[in-house]
């Protein structure tokens, strides 16, 4: 008994509190909407740089003289590219911190895009998209599972399915750049995006570490001055409380994939893989598309246009349900209505039927998107997390190379218009069926 009165007296017990269950007690503040601004102009960068070569890909064609099968290889290089680096920045935010993960990939990507925008020939573009990709991807692979960790649990999912709208945001910025400079040509376009690397400025001063990661290094009073801070000084942990986050797993890839975790991951890798073709295998060919049913290239961006904005009120719609209702049954009834606005999007017989199964389409699958997004981060603990996440980054950019080049193989060689989107709508039939089998995380803390 003496012994441990002695230590109490030294300060040398002290009691301990997971990350997670403070931040229970954590309000929403001016701190929080500040990390949102700043992360979702990020998410909308990352959107502008995926969608700006699909944009500008006709007058690259054209500069290049380039068939269909060449065109659909570049689009799919960035996302080679992606491919390559979306395991590797994952472990690196585990090892550097997710702030500073996001800020280097920004700044990287705006370099190499603006050389991007200099390229002489068609295989210096190829490469430096592809350099582009694997810049870029650390900002896809990071920033969800980042601005997770720093939100009270009971406005995590709601909050994370507002950041994923800056999706739409991306593509109309990038719609809009690409007919705005349009007369100045790609390579003003892509000089232009660039410019997204500058906002690394903002991430630096707005945002703060992770104090999930602060924790798992063993950096206590950074990981306490970060609750203060996000908490407007509502929180406070005292000195001698050690933060704590799950530690049954020391962060390596092939944790993913133990017993504990299989199941999950192959689930979670198998619904990345056919949710991002059934979406991208359509977004990457609108444009051509659209143009086999009679619509001039400048009537294509506009239809692409208004598509973005039906985005918007998807995500929106999400958000409010999955606070009520759950990540699962939201993503079941939004996928399934995409399948049947995809249907009615591929059989449609007049332009009217056309332009509103599309905006069904729009509204059902990136609302679907958004809470996708906010789960994935959910089913990992601290130091698996943007590991997990980079695994399923991965995943979609496996769909997003093999979807591109498949389907413009299928428009060179004369596939319908029904034909091609019906095979691409298939993708998101089998991902309703996938999703069912992994388990709800609305309302539950990170470990």
């Amino acid at each position: 008994m003496s012994d441990v009165t002695s230590m109490l007296a030294q300060g040398a017990y002290t009691s301990t509190r997971p990350v997670g269950d403070v931040f229970r007690d954590v309000p929403l503040t001016r701190e929080h909407l500040k990390c949102c601004l700043a992360l979702f102009f990020v998410f909308a960068i990352e959107a502008w740089e995926m969608m700006i070569i699909v944009y500008t890909a006709p007058l690259i064609a054209r500069d290049f003289a380039l068939d269909a099968l060449a065109v659909g290889h570049l689009i799919g290089a960035m996302f080679i590219g992606m491919l390559l680096g979306s395991l590797a920045w994952g472990k690196l935010a585990e090892r550097i911190g997710r702030k500073r993960a996001i800020i280097w990939s920004l700044a990287s990507y705006g370099v190499i895009s603006l050389a991007s925008a200099l390229a002489p020939d068609y295989a210096s573009l190829y490469a430096l998209r592809l350099l582009s990709g694997v810049a870029a991807v650390g900002m896809m692979v990071v920033t969800f599972a980042h601005y997770q960790e720093l939100l009270p649990v009971r406005y995590r999912g709601a909050l994370t399915v507002y950041l994923a709208s800056g999706w739409p945001i991306g593509v109309l910025l990038a719609l809009g750049a690409t007919v705005w400079l349009m007369p100045f040509g790609w390579r003003t376009i892509i000089a232009v995006s660039s410019l997204g690397g500058l906002w690394a400025m903002v991430v630096a001063r707005w945002v703060p570490e992770s104090p999930y990661w602060l924790a798992s290094v063993q950096r206590q009073p950074q990981a306490r001055a970060v609750i203060t801070r996000l908490s407007r000084g509502a929180v406070q942990i005292p000195e001698d409380c050690q933060l704590q986050v799950d530690q049954t797993t020391s962060g390596r890839q092939r944790e993913l994939f133990t017993s504990a975790l299989l199941k999950v991951s192959a689930l979670q890798i198998l619904v990345n893989f056919t949710f991002s073709w059934g979406y991208w295998g359509l977004q990457t060919w609108l444009p051509t598309l659209l143009q086999q049913r009679g619509l001039s290239l400048p009537q294509s961006y506009g239809f692409i246009a208004l598509s973005a904005l039906c985005m918007i009120p998807g995500y929106i719609t999400a958000s409010w349900l999955t606070h009520r209702y759950g990540r699962k049954h939201v993503i079941v009834g939004f996928i399934s209505a995409s399948v049947f606005a995809g249907y009615g999007f591929a059989n449609a017989q007049s332009l009217e039927i056309l332009y509103l199964s599309n905006f069904a389409l729009a509204f059902f699958s990136l609302g679907a998107w958004g809470v996708w997004g906010t789960w994935i981060a959910e089913l990992y603990p601290t130091p698996l997390r943007t590991i997990g996440y980079g695994w399923a980054i991965f995943a979609q950019r496996v769909a997003n190379i093999l979807a591109p080049s498949l389907i413009g193989a299928l428009v060179a060689y004369g596939a319908s218009f029904n034909v091609t989107t019906t095979f691409i709508n298939a993708f998101m039939l089998v991902t309703v069926l996938l999703v069912l089998f992994i388990p709800e995380t609305e309302g539950k803390v990170l470990d």
